[in-house]
């Protein structure tokens, strides 16, 4: 059993004004520690208007999380005999700042590797993984996770209120939106629902003008964008377009011609300096197989292969003054982090 003291001062000596500066400033790898010093410092650091107050203050950091394959540990036998078993995923977190690489401990309910094809998406300071495939029986599941950056531990949460696969998923203002991809019997998706990550609470939204399965999510200012797919009937036949949901009005609106490229969506979405679409494997033929790029403002994080079995690389492109994408430069990964990436998403900590 835990115990924790409990202050009526944030730091006794300080007024808590001063008091809540010199915290604000505390290094968020800190803050697993730091939460264990007293109950007001514990309810501070997970509050949100503390993260807010971070973040307002410029305290916060950006990051990239990538559903990322494990390591495989050759055993005894052949070393030319290639392994028979299932990739497993694990969660990686690439700091393009200080180039440092991290790796979330797993989901106790999955320790062996994540639930195949789950999305992840953060906000807050809040890493949310739901849905995807049971890595042994391949049943399809409405598990949800929360990471909380803070202590370090995960929660499990409310389950999805459907079985789906495949669905586009994005993240804004402590909420996680998710819509279309596909249900048990393989039919496309209309519906779409908001998750508030502090309620743990879901709610139905007004369904999309058409099906999307295999879209993509992707957040445009207070817009979510879901991005191409295909309906139940045309399987593999992707869609130019895109239905796009204000937050603000909790309406939808269609946009064609969105999605310029006739290919797959899923992981690979950009979003231009005008605010147009396109695909992150135009910027280096390097990782034009299995795109994953992770928008982090003034920085992009892009992993992918130039080809079927080359290695995976991954590139860090910083954006110009002049508001245009930068070059991408190719980065040096340890080897336990050079594994395929299914998908990503941004953090802010």
């Amino acid at each position: 059993m835990e115990s924790y003291q409990d202050f009526t001062e944030l730091i006794p000596g300080l007024p808590d004004e001063i008091a809540l500066e010199c915290l604000t400033r505390l290094h968020y790898g800190a803050h697993a520690v730091a939460s264990h010093v007293c109950q007001r410092w514990r309810r501070l650091l997970q509050s949100r208007e503390f993260y807010y107050h971070r973040k307002q203050s410029g305290f916060t950091r950006k990051a990239a999380c990538f559903v990322q394959s494990l390591p495989i540990h050759s055993e005894s036998g052949p070393s030319n005999v290639k392994p028979e078993k299932q990739p497993k995923y694990g969660l990686s977190v690439f700091d393009p700042i200080t180039g440092v690489w991290d790796q979330i401990y797993p989901v106790p309910k999955y320790p062996d590797g994540l639930p195949l094809f789950c999305q992840v998406a953060s906000s807050q300071g809040k890493l949310v993984v739901m849905g995807g495939w049971n890595p042994v029986s391949w049943e399809p599941l409405r598990d949800v996770f929360v990471y909380d950056f803070t202590t370090r531990r995960w929660t499990q949460r409310v389950n999805m209120p459907s079985t789906r696969s495949f669905f586009a998923t994005g993240a804004c203002d402590g909420k996680v939106y998710v819509a279309g991809g596909h249900d048990e019997n393989k039919n496309a998706l209309r519906s779409a629902w908001v998750y508030d990550i502090a309620a743990d609470e879901w709610s139905e939204l007004t369904p999309m003008s058409e099906e999307r399965d295999e879209c993509e999510g992707v957040f445009v200012g207070s817009e979510f964008w879901v991005v191409s797919g295909y309906d139940t009937d045309s399987q593999g036949r992707f869609k130019n377009s895109a239905d796009v949901f204000d937050t603000t009005t909790g309406t939808w609106r269609r946009v064609e011609e969105a999605w310029g490229v006739s290919r797959c969506p899923r992981s690979c979405v950009a979003v231009g300096q005008t605010g147009n679409l396109t695909s992150w494997d135009a910027y280096e033929p390097a990782v034009q197989v299995g795109t994953c790029g992770v928008d982090l403002g003034e920085w992009s994080v892009v992993s992918g292969s130039a080809y079927q079995g080359a290695p995976q690389a991954v590139f860090v492109m910083e954006k110009t003054n002049q508001g245009q994408n930068g070059k991408l430069i190719k980065v040096d990964v340890p080897d336990e982090f050079c594994g395929f990436v299914q998908s990503g998403c941004p953090v802010e900590v």
